[in-house]
């Protein structure tokens, strides 16, 4: 199984280069760090620390690359709502003409309410219940992604009993190790998606026999972080193979979903290139008469976010830097050993540089956004931004140590919006309701 790759030996951790990098930053001499000319220090000046910040044009300039790199495939982009599901977010995305893949009931009323027509959603996931797939098809979504023969009979069913006839595509499994972290792999025989690519075909054939059903193709989803072709080239190509077989026994197949999973350079600028993605799916499958479909999440709005922080205080020395965010705000360095690049906010940065352990306040030793990682000595109340938080960030957090959710702003035209205020404490629990407790 795959794990976190060590970064390079010669990788410049220093703020000044983590900065350059990302061409939305810049470092003003007198209001310090900018995100599309706008400075961190005012957002966080009118809502306090933590809080979330969004690039706007950062998500559309991407989206826009990644379309024109997609053009003349017959190929429509389906961004991934898991990733970031904020109404702003996925206006913007339906905006730039995309629709959106959803994973639960919520995500898809989530879609709906932000204008995204049903006739644009795929619904994809594991384990969809059946209240999820009669909403999908009274809703007339585009396609279900089906994982499973449990699922498929599950949705023939339903479909049936409503007087409906679901499009469905079949997620296969193609055994194709993804080269990402182990626990966002899903193209293995042993992880949990999709049906085993030996056991597709057959399965194809059933589901035209089925009341309710009208197969239109196939799906495939590999993994998230991919930053190699290699892998995609493969399973595209399983998926080329079946396709055409069902063919020549007499199926249609008129669709292809690619899945998404195009990573991005948290640490080292070197991202996937949504050119070369184009290339495989077109290398693949541009001969082949298929409507073609892609469902990007990170790639689209990872480098758009940061999550600004302040220092609550520095201890042993300067070993470890105590913030106020946590890992209920930004969970992946937990979760997943991910790195963040993280530099300061203020105006002057020209000091000597120490390594530091950047934590949070959260009573877990997990609660640690880096270690030994190179800043300037950061006094009491300083701010840091912790960078590429754009996609499973906000939507990730939790109210864990009752710590409630951090506001969201969001940066378009020169300006910021809040998008999300910060609730009272007293929200966490005004919804509970006190049992009557013996004396």
């Amino acid at each position: 199984m795959a794990s976190p790759s060590p970064l390079p030996d010669d990788l410049d951790l220093s703020p000044e280069a983590l900065i350059a990098a990302r061409p939305q930053l810049k470092r003003h001499a007198m209001d310090g760090l900018l995100l599309d000319g706008v400075p961190l220090n005012a957002i966080a000046d009118e809502l306090g620390t933590p809080v979330w910040v969004y690039s706007a044009n950062t998500m559309r300039t991407r989206l826009a690359r990644l379309t024109a790199a997609l053009a003349g495939l017959n190929c429509h982009i389906h961004y991934a709502v898991k990733a970031n599901d904020h109404l702003a977010t996925l206006r913007l995305m339906h905006q730039g003409g995309a629709g959106a893949d959803v994973v639960s009931g919520g995500e898809l009323q989530r879609a709906r309410a932000a204008g995204i027509p049903a006739s644009h959603i795929v619904f994809s996931g594991v384990g969809k219940t059946a209240d999820e797939i009669r909403l999908a098809l009274a809703c007339g979504i585009f396609q279900l992604n089906v994982e499973s023969a449990e699922e498929l009979a599950t949705i023939s069913a339903i479909a049936s009993g409503m007087g409906r006839t679901a499009n469905i595509v079949l997620r296969i499994n193609p055994d194709v190790d993804a080269g990402t972290h182990a626990k966002i792999t899903t193209g293995r025989a042993d992880n949990k998606f999709g049906v085993p690519y030996a056991e597709a075909a057959s399965l194809y054939a059933h589901a035209a026999t089925l009341p309710g059903i009208s197969p239109q193709g196939l799906a495939l989803h590999i993994g998230s972080q991919i930053l190699s072709m290699a892998p995609y080239r493969a399973a595209f190509a399983r998926a080329g193979e079946l396709i055409r077989a069902l063919r020549a026994a007499g199926h249609s197949v008129t669709r292809m979903d690619c899945g998404g999973g195009i990573g991005i350079g948290y640490a080292d600028p070197v991202e996937a290139s949504p050119e070369a993605f184009a290339g495989a799916i077109r290398h693949a499958f541009g001969h082949m008469d298929l409507q073609l479909m892609t469902e990007p999440g990170r790639w689209l709005v990872g480098p758009a976010g940061l999550l600004l922080a302040s220092v609550v205080l520095t201890k042993a020395d300067g070993r470890f830097t105590v913030l106020d965010a946590a890992m209920n705000d930004l969970v992946r360095p937990a979760m997943y050993d991910a790195f963040h690049a993280i530099v300061p906010v203020g105006p002057n940065n020209q000091t000597a540089l120490h390594p530091t352990d950047l934590v949070g306040p959260v009573c877990e030793t997990g609660d640690t956004f880096a270690k030994s990682r190179p800043m300037p000595r950061l006094a009491d109340g300083a701010r840091v931004a912790i960078l590429d938080a754009g996609a499973y960030g906000a939507v990730m957090s939790s109210t864990y140590n009752a710590r409630a959710l951090a506001p969201i702003a969001w940066v378009d035209g020169g300006r910021f919006t809040t998008i999300r205020a910060r609730k009272p404490i007293e929200s966490l629990w005004a919804d509970e309701i006190m049992p009557d407790l013996p004396a």
